[in-house]
């Protein structure tokens, strides 16, 4: 068990039942009363992001979360298949635990499975990833005041909005929280 000045930033927690991992915190404490310990936190499951203030006696349970690396095989529908690369054995995630990051996915491609007591319950990317523009429109110039954007496919068949230069066979970094561009790939 954890006391309310465990629960800093990064700090992995179980409160219902489910996990958490603090975002923000901050501490306060008066001269009559104990500390407090104000926090926003992440599930872990499902994305969501809560407001909880804890109060000086509060024992908090810590979070049994770990990571494995897994490569990803391929995809059936809305089931994802991963190989544990330790244990060879074969996971399956269904997209709605995978969330966002099956637009990113590639067969082959090397990911950490994030586990829960001892359960899959996300895929972690990386940050920032390279990808191959597959088809897009070609630009067209006009009048306007900001740059203009574009619809582009990548090679996961996930589609991107691009600045007009970005052409078909383009390598692209893309921001795998947002699903963003962010900027030509440096080969």
């Amino acid at each position: 068990m954890l006391g309310i000045t465990d629960c800093k930033s990064g700090a992995k927690l179980v409160i219902d039942g489910e996990p958490y991992v603090v975002a923000w915190n901050q501490f306060s404490k008066t001269a009559r009363q104990g500390g407090v310990m104000k926090t926003k936190m992440k599930n872990l499951i499902t994305g969501k992001v809560m407001e909880k203030t804890f109060q000086g006696s509060d024992k908090i349970e810590e979070a049994d979360v770990g990571f494995r690396r897994a490569q990803f095989l391929y995809a059936t529908g809305d089931d994802f298949e991963f190989m544990d690369q330790e244990s060879f054995e074969t996971i399956s995630l269904d997209r709605s635990v995978i969330g966002n990051s099956a637009n990113f996915l590639a067969d082959g491609m090397d990911v950490d499975l994030q586990y829960f007591n001892g359960n899959p319950i996300n895929v972690q990317l990386p940050a920032k990833m390279i990808f191959t523009i597959v088809e897009a429109d070609p630009g067209v110039k006009g009048d306007r005041v900001q740059a203009g954007t574009k619809p582009a496919t990548l090679d996961t068949g996930f589609v991107v909005s691009v600045p007009l230069f970005v052409e078909k066979g383009s390598r692209i970094v893309i921001n795998t929280d947002s699903g963003e561009y962010v900027e030509r790939a440096r080969d």
